[in-house]
């Protein structure tokens, strides 16, 4: 099968081997699968994703199993964030079966332990044209949904994991930093529960656009309006959370700056490169300060809901769609915060 295969810290497109299901497995035909940034990152620091997901397995409590590392020397199929058709199923498999349309988190179980699909030398991610997921963790995509507007579940749910884990409730404010899809999956969790000021900042004026779409009561450019005074202009009274969204180095201490006292900073931006922040400036304000990762099953099944039943509108967010040899290209292609959100890859197409 096909495949945009990350190899040698590049994108190539080449052929693969077909997956082939074992107990409790699925094989399924990738129907869609969005680009994420965490993979651009990848793509550009292999070495430091493995470096933190390695620090972070060890503090997986003890008796739980810790996901595989990828070996960046080796081929490694990304793309996590997808939908797909049942093709097959393995042993022992009695939730799906084969013509489901399914979404699934990007995890795979096998008896040598637990694979992120994705991240993984062993399971393919969505840049291919098959993957195999588990049976147990696969949710049927509701009749009528277009497969490709559920593929973006995947970055709603963490989204909607960065509002649920903050301290915002519903008639608070907040402030989102960045409207790349992280931010807008912020924005959109925050409308649907009920925050009375949203102030989206982003130098993209097409993203600040998407974020009004989303939900955004104010938006504005970061080089020309600070988001604290647009927040005090517009509100200035209610609880204010500051979602750090951005992922680059000095965002992190930028939030802090701006947050007014006991405020609550909360990272669910990707900086895979060294910060430096103030704690002293955190201290005498006596701000929270919180850290986000993916989602849980829950999260992801409420984010997969809400798209089916309207409350989500993600069809702004998808700005094009390529085939797998368009990969490469449109890694490139998002490095401009003008020209696209969100790139959907459908083999085939």
């Amino acid at each position: 099968m096909q495949a945009a295969v990350m190899r040698q810290g590049a994108l190539v497109i080449d052929d693969v081997p077909d997956p082939t299901p074992g107990p409790g497995q699925l094989l399924v035909r990738t129907l869609a699968c969005g680009i994420c940034g965490s993979d651009l990152h990848t793509l550009a620091h292999p070495e430091v994703w493995v470096e933190m997901a390695e620090e972070s397995a060890t503090a997986v409590p003890d008796g739980m199993p810790a996901p595989k590392m990828m070996d960046i020397t080796r081929d490694v199929v990304m793309g996590h964030e997808f939908s797909a058709e049942v093709l097959a199923v393995g042993e022992n498999v009695g939730n799906a079966k084969p013509g489901d349309v399914v979404v699934s988190m990007p995890i795979t179980f096998d008896p040598g332990g637990i694979h992120p699909i994705g991240y993984s030398n062993d399971y393919p991610g969505g840049y291919a044209e098959q993957m195999i997921l588990s049976d147990l963790l696969s949710l049927a995509v509701p009749n009528g949904l277009d497969p490709h507007l559920a593929a973006l579940t995947e970055p709603m749910a963490v989204g909607l994991h960065a509002v649920n884990a903050s301290v915002v409730k519903a008639g608070d404010a907040a402030i989102v930093l960045g409207c790349g899809p992280v931010g807008l999956a912020v924005i959109a969790a925050l409308t649907i529960l009920g925050a009375e000021t949203i102030v989206a900042a982003d130098f993209s004026p097409t993203r600040r656009a998407l974020a009004t779409v989303m939900g955004a009561h104010v938006v504005v450019d970061p080089a020309t309006t600070a988001p604290i005074d647009a927040w005090r202009e517009a509100d200035g009274r209610r609880p204010l959370t500051v979602f750090e969204a951005v992922g680059a180095p000095g965002v992190l201490d930028q939030a802090m700056r701006m947050a007014p006292r006991l405020a609550q900073v909360v990272v669910v931006g990707v900086c895979m490169q060294p910060d430096t922040i103030s704690p002293m400036r955190a201290v005498t304000k006596e701000l929270s300060l919180r850290f986000v990762f993916g989602y849980d099953p829950t999260e992801f099944a409420q984010s997969l809901e809400r798209i089916a039943d309207g409350r989500l509108d993600v069809a702004p967010l998808v700005t094009a769609r390529v085939p797998i040899s368009g990969v490469p290209q449109a890694f490139r292609d998002l490095g401009d915060p003008e020209a696209h959100a969100k790139i959907l890859v459908v083999p085939g197409a």
